[in-house]
């Protein structure tokens, strides 16, 4: 666990119900925030992003992530922990759809209001929902890559964690653009667990027994990096897209090795889920969900993500719900 902030934790509840219930205001606000690993770096940007609006509002974040990547029994102990510290809130990014469940009662139980984070919580009334649309974003950067093959070529897909939400929704938008392409045809799939090392190790698996490929769409970055490297290994060449644009990714696209990536903008969600969470406890209503636009990065537009994340910038809630208004994609409700 890692810990963020030095105030005052307190004690009472004042009165809450459950998570829909009365709202409290104090000074010294805790939130306990849950991301899935410390393998993927749009999680340490989601870290960076609840950080510095939990910050910025005068409230401290405490961090809680599994030391085995997305491990389900991790994070019930973590959760339980957390909830022996009495936080304020929780935001929450649970590492599975649905065997999380039963730990996520138990704050319910406790009336300890929750924001979810990327994997929708279905088990309890949740204060808030925040989340890029998996399913939309895989389908543009499917699109992206299809359009650039002209349509015609043989695909490698590899996917995420196979109980993974964003794992499913992703494929399911690679499959429905493929859908659109009579000419993609999609030559294998295969699991990188959203693990580089996993990425690279099963891509040249495949590779070697597959001489033919143009392209590889990859569920995430830090994945389609490991592609890269399998592809390397085995003098081989295919245009690579992939998904989160983190910082890796952009120098990989300025190099040539990456056509694109979508930013699922890890960050600027985390950032809005503990301002949800403060703004809540403080009696203020808050969207029920918030869906953030997609957004395709290539070499014409990189720059303006060519840069650590401590450099870009997060928004506010107001900010938010201005530019999903002018973009006219994501949603707010």
């Amino acid at each position: 666990m890692q810990t963020a902030g030095n105030g005052r934790q307190e004690e009472t509840r004042d009165g809450h119900a459950g998570p829909m219930g009365r709202a409290v205001s104090r000074e010294g606000m805790k939130i306990a925030v849950f991301t899935k690993n410390r393998t993927n770096p749009a999680y340490t940007a989601a870290r960076l992003g609840a950080d510095r609006a939990a910050g910025r509002l005068g409230a401290e974040t405490l961090h809680f992530v599994p030391e085995t990547p997305d491990d389900v029994g991790q994070q019930i102990a973590l959760i339980d922990e957390a909830l022996a510290l009495s936080p304020d809130a929780f935001v929450l990014s649970p590492v599975h759809s649905t065997a999380v469940d039963e730990a996520i009662r138990r704050i319910h139980r406790a009336g300890i209001p929750i924001v979810g984070l990327v994997t929708p919580i279905e088990a309890v009334p949740v204060v808030s929902f925040v989340n890029s649309d998996d399913y939309s974003l895989a389908r543009a950067i499917a699109h992206r890559l299809f359009s650039h093959l002209d349509g015609r070529g043989e695909v490698l897909v590899v996917t995420g964690h196979q109980h993974s939400y964003t794992s499913q929704e992703r494929l399911r938008g690679f499959e429905d653009a493929a859908a659109e392409f009579p000419g993609v045809v999609f030559a294998g799939v295969i699991a990188g667990d959203y693990v580089r090392d996993k990425a690279r190790e099963r891509s040249a698996g495949w590779l070697a027994g597959h001489p033919n490929v143009d392209a590889c769409l990859v569920a995430n970055d830090i994945m389609a990096l490991g592609v890269i490297e399998s592809l390397h290994a085995a003098q081989r060449s295919a245009v690579v897209v992939g998904v989160n644009a983190i910082p890796e990714a952009i120098d990989a696209i300025k190099r040539g090795d990456m056509l694109a990536t979508a930013d699922f903008s890890a960050m600027r969600m985390a950032s809005l889920a503990a301002e949800c969470a403060v703004r809540h406890l403080r009696g203020e209503s808050v969207p029920r969900r918030i869906e953030l636009p997609v957004q395709i990065v290539d070499r014409d537009n990189c720059a303006l993500w060519d840069r650590p994340y401590e450099e870009r910038s997060v928004w506010t809630l107001e900010e938010a719900l201005e530019e999903i208004r002018r973009s006219g994609t994501g949603r707010a409700e």
